[in-house]
């Protein structure tokens, strides 16, 4: 079960995508969680989340936690397939409780209410593809994925097969 979780192969294309998409969640999760680049830290935010927005502290809290140690999951490679999951349900529950009202558009000229949900729809591809391929080169699920595959066609003559 495990190996099938942290399978990858030595793509570098992947590598990019996972490294961005990680630097981004980990940027926003931080704004959540701690306070960073101008954020209201995880007492202001649950406070938001569960007061103005009325979402559940419970979900509230698998938003921030998602962002965060989602986006640190993806700049390091280690279970990006849980990484992105997390992401993935993540922006699903946003547009559907939030963006969609808004249209496809983000605000880029503050005339709408709120935002749009073409982010949102980036991030669920993005997400997607990493669920399905992997971390691919420079990460710790194909450093892990490699030991083991070589650890077991050390281990047993059957593997050798």
């Amino acid at each position: 079960m495990v190996r099938k979780l942290i399978a990858s192969d030595n793509d570098s294309a992947i590598t990019i995508l996972r490294l961005v998409l990680g630097v981004v969640f980990f940027a926003h999760g931080a704004q959540k969680m701690l306070g960073w680049f101008g954020g209201y830290g995880f007492t202001g935010t649950m406070g938001f989340f569960t007061g103005v927005m009325h979402i559940p502290a419970p979900f509230a809290f698998l938003a921030i936690t998602a962002e965060f140690f989602g986006g640190l999951g993806l700049i390091f490679g280690l279970f990006t397939r849980v990484a992105a999951f997390g992401i993935f349900s993540n922006m699903l529950v946003a547009v559907a409780m939030v963006h969609h009202q808004f249209g496809l558009f983000m605000n880029w000229t503050g005339a709408q209410k709120g935002e749009g949900y073409e982010f949102h729809l980036l991030a669920l591809a993005i997400t997607a593809f990493l669920m399905i391929r992997g971390a691919g080169a420079a990460s710790v699920d194909r450093l892990l994925s490699s030991s083991l595959a070589n650890g077991r066609s050390h281990a047993s003559p059957q593997a050798a097969r």
